[in-house]
């Protein structure tokens, strides 16, 4: 079902292999791995390499990363965790006993131990050609010699401007002339180039342990963090199955908690109650349904969602179609349905990169630095840009998020992967921290219910329900808005684009591959 036009760009197609990221600078290193004989997953970290030097609000080695991998695209689905944890000494008593109450999201506080570096070298150990000196070379080039400043990053840097001045090192880092870069600007960062050499050459070792990982700890430390040298060395990733529910006769995976792409999964299964293809893709019906269903499902979120080392969570129970029966009875065209306020408490930045090889090999890999620009604390002398994902804890003892000793916080970055019997379809992600499992059900059902193809759904305007504000981008009918304050719903438009998003769908029949990559972001999907 289709009555709308879309001017956008047209879809991407190949033969042998495909990469749709956030940056042409990051597709094309990896179209250059894939042509060498890399597989998905050496392209998929050395595209994130390098978007953690090209695109520094978004994403880099200080950051968490979140991957589903299917080999040959068919079969078991691998699901990997590289979030990192709270220092040992957090304990919610004694940020209390402080006045602390929330983590402040430019403190030391809000730092957990970064889980990038160790997640890449997991994957490339299991899935990879090449290691991480051959795919850190873009990425070191890169920081060392100089890179362009794309547009809708000079946005997020003039954005970002005030927090940048305010941080630890940002200023001599991030700032340079005591300005935000500009479109057109070329940056280069060679102690950050240094670092990532150290990383090439050594391994997840460099980073963790020795001068590296000292130098994390002394800049964090001196201004009150509690992490130590053991906390850094201690970090593992977690290598686990992946969760999914069915949507229009397709299973849909995401990584489990304390990732929370389950709220994904909740809205298609309450969704699935509708039939969407009643309403136009740009109705009233259609964008007060998705709110319902996303008020719902991250209320659920809320209750029941968080690091399952720390208390259970009952992935089946939440998954199983009547669960939360009484809210979703109750959805009614007419008003907006009666639920408590939920109000997150980070709403972060991401990048995200898909990638198929010429074997099949299917990469759906996601990395964050959580809000633009972390925590605008730089480690004093290795140029790494410090996350902030710590900022996603409550300080609120018997809260299933409350922040505790080795916890991971409740995420928000969430690779997917949708497949038919057993066989990929499509890996895809979408951008844009809170976002995210909004973004991601409204690209699949603007596919399988409307009808469009990869690159228009991810085009379609869209919106986010947050905070008890529905946040429209100006791309949503006047009509539509109209409409859904009748319904009871407040309305805001918003400033910046909701998210980016990247997909590939495989047609097996064809042989064939057509990627998408959204506007919104300076990026592209290529293939040969």
């Amino acid at each position: 079902m289709r009555n709308f036009q879309l001017p956008g760009r047209s879809t991407v197609h190949a033969l042998n292999a495909m990469v749709a990221t956030s940056h042409p600078q990051a597709a094309l290193a990896a179209v250059e791995v894939l042509k060498e004989g890399g597989t998905a997953a050496d392209a998929a970290v050395a595209a994130c390499a390098l978007l953690g030097v090209i695109e520094p609000q978004s994403t880099g080695i200080g950051g968490d990363c979140f991957a589903l991998i299917q080999p040959g695209g068919e079969g078991k689905i691998t699901a990997y965790n590289g979030s990192g944890r709270a220092p040992m000494a957090a304990n919610p008593e004694w940020y209390l006993e402080r006045g602390i109450r929330a983590v402040p999201l430019t403190s030391a506080h809000a730092v957990s131990i970064p889980g990038a570096v160790d997640a890449w070298q997991t994957i490339l150990r299991e899935h990879g050609k090449f290691g991480l000196d051959r795919l850190l070379q873009p990425a070191i080039k890169a920081a060392e010699e100089g890179y362009v400043v794309a547009p809708r990053v000079a946005f997020d840097w003039k954005n970002q401007f005030e927090k940048l001045k305010k941080g630890t090192n940002a200023e001599r880092y991030l700032l340079p002339d005591g300005k935000p870069a500009v479109a057109g600007d070329v940056i280069r960062q060679p102690e950050l180039g240094k670092t990532l050499r150290a990383i090439a050459a050594k391994g997840r070792d460099a980073f963790y342990t020795g001068e590296i990982a000292a130098d994390m700890v002394e800049t964090l430390r001196s201004i009150g963090g509690l992490h130590t040298l053991e906390d850094f060395a201690a970090h593992t990733s977690e290598v686990t199955s992946p969760i999914g529910t069915t949507y229009k006769g397709l299973d849909v995976w995401q990584c489990p908690p304390n990732g929370p792409g389950i709220t994904m999964l909740v809205m298609l299964n309450i969704l699935s109650r509708f039939d969407l293809t009643k309403f136009a893709p740009l109705s009233i019906e259609r964008f007060h349904l998705e709110a319902e269903a996303a008020r719902i499902a991250y209320m659920i979120r809320e209750e029941h969602i968080a690091d399952p080392a720390h208390m259970k969570v009952d992935v089946a129970k939440i998954l199983a179609k009547e669960f939360a029966e009484e809210y979703i009875s109750n959805i009614r065209m007419d008003r907006l349905l009666e639920l408590p306020n939920v109000a997150p408490p980070m709403n972060p930045s991401t990048i995200y990169v898909t990638v198929v090889d010429k074997d099949r090999n299917v990469c759906s890999f996601i990395n964050s630095i959580a809000h633009a620009f972390g925590s605008a604390i730089v480690s004093n002398k290795t140029g790494i840009l410090l996350q902030n994902r710590a900022g996603g804890f409550r300080i609120q003892p018997g809260h299933p998020n409350c922040i505790a000793p080795g916890k991971r916080p409740l995420h928000t970055i969430i690779p997917s992967l949708v497949t038919k019997n057993g066989r990929a379809l499509m890996p895809f992600g979408v951008m844009g921290g809170q976002y995210q499992p909004v973004g991601q059900t409204h690209v699949l059902t603007n596919m399988l219910d409307y009808g469009c193809d990869v690159q228009e759904a991810i085009d379609l305007p869209r919106g986010l329900h947050y905070e008890g504000v529905y946040q429209l981008e100006d791309g949503v009918p006047a009509e539509v808005v109209e409409g859904l304050k009748k319904l009871g719903h407040k309305t805001t438009s918003v400033v910046s684009p909701l998210g980016g998003g990247q997909a590939i769908w495989i047609d097996w029949e064809k042989g064939t591959l057509t990627g998408g990559s959204d506007p919104r972001k300076d990026g592209c999907a290529l293939g040969y």
